[in-house]
């Protein structure tokens, strides 16, 4: 067994994918890695070893074929926030805008609802959607892809995380470990003043555009309340954007206008937004896509987007992709 450092020093991008590697491999003891996970969190990650530990979850994920231009929409969680599943319905506006959508996630882990779980009360079997993930992105253009069926290193990892209960830097590695192996991707961080850190680790890792983005208030979505921080990554490149609601021609609301619930309260607000409902998660609905439009390249600014997205709405298309993945998911 290996034995983590029990300062947590700062780490080189090699030598975090190195301990990242032991734990993920089992090298080292639940309490060792619980311990050395909050020294992290409690510190501060850096970008260097964002990336090496990204690094070393990428090296040992079981890998999904898919178009060349699919996208992740996705938040690394833990904003203590408990709204809506935001990333959730971008993901089918998206893909119903005709852009691939490989949605990468997991049940809860310190929300009162994760996508798999509002998913699943909406009629989504979660173990026939990662068994059938290729076919559905590559017939409908969406998947959905539970984490611990293509990270089996992480199945030991999960209940570490589950009994902690709150953020660790797994939070920051799973987005940048997308099995299909996205280059454009829409993330939402819990911590505005960490935008440019984690642009600068994605940055390392290489993308064709993604978006890191953090609501002022510690939203890990783009937030109608007020400001966002936002950095656009380009290739091994980053710049640092101020964006609000009102780029995308929408309405400020406070976050509580978004509050969410368990995966039954979340599920009938999606199935609502789906139907028509107007309002504050709509309006952030809205605001996200446009972002996860720009990112894929097929809307050249936000309101344009914003646009693309409530006629994804509104047509019908994003519930009828919805219907169609439950049924060709079993």
């Amino acid at each position: 067994m290996k034995h983590l450092p029990l300062a947590v020093p700062h780490m080189s991008e090699q030598e975090a994918e190195e301990v990242f590697g032991w734990i993920l491999d089992g090298e080292a003891s639940a309490e060792e890695i619980a311990r050395f996970l909050l020294a992290m969190t409690d510190r501060s990650e850096t970008a260097d070893e964002i990336a090496g530990a990204a690094r070393a979850l990428r090296a040992r994920y079981i890998p999904v074929e898919g178009p060349d231009n699919a996208i992740d929409v996705c938040g690394t969680g833990g904003d203590g926030h408990h709204t809506l599943n935001v990333s959730t319905a971008v993901g089918l506006v998206v893909a119903a805008c005709g852009v691939p959508v490989a949605r990468h996630g997991n049940r809860a882990i310190s929300s009162l609802s994760g996508v798999a779980d509002t998913l699943e009360v909406l009629g989504l079997d979660m173990e026939a959607a990662g068994r059938t993930a290729e076919k559905t992105l590559a017939e409908l253009g969406i998947c959905f892809l539970f984490a611990p069926n293509h990270h089996p290193a992480m199945r030991r990892i999960q209940p570490i995380r589950k009994k902690l209960g709150r953020r660790t830097i797994f939070n920051l590695m799973g987005p940048l470990s997308n099995p299909v192996g996205v280059k454009r991707q829409l993330i939402g961080i819990a911590r505005p003043g960490y935008v440019s850190i984690y642009g600068e680790a994605t940055a390392r890792l290489g993308t064709e555009r993604t978006f890191i983005v953090s609501g002022d208030e510690g939203l890990d979505e783009l937030s109608l309340a007020g400001g966002n921080e936002l950095a656009d990554v380009t290739g091994n490149e980053f710049a640092m954007r101020r964006v609000d609601a009102g780029m995308a021609g929408l309405e400020n609301a406070p976050l509580d206008a978004i509050r969410g619930g368990d995966p039954a309260h979340n599920a009938k607000a999606l199935s609502g937004l789906l139907a028509g409902d107007t309002g504050a998660y709509r309006n952030t609905v809205l605001f996200n896509s446009a972002a996860a439009l720009m990112v894929a390249g097929v809307a050249e600014d936000w309101e344009s987007g914003a646009a693309m997205a409530a006629e994804s709405i509104d047509s019908g298309n994003a519930a009828k992709l919805l219907a169609d993945w439950i049924a060709l998911a079993r």
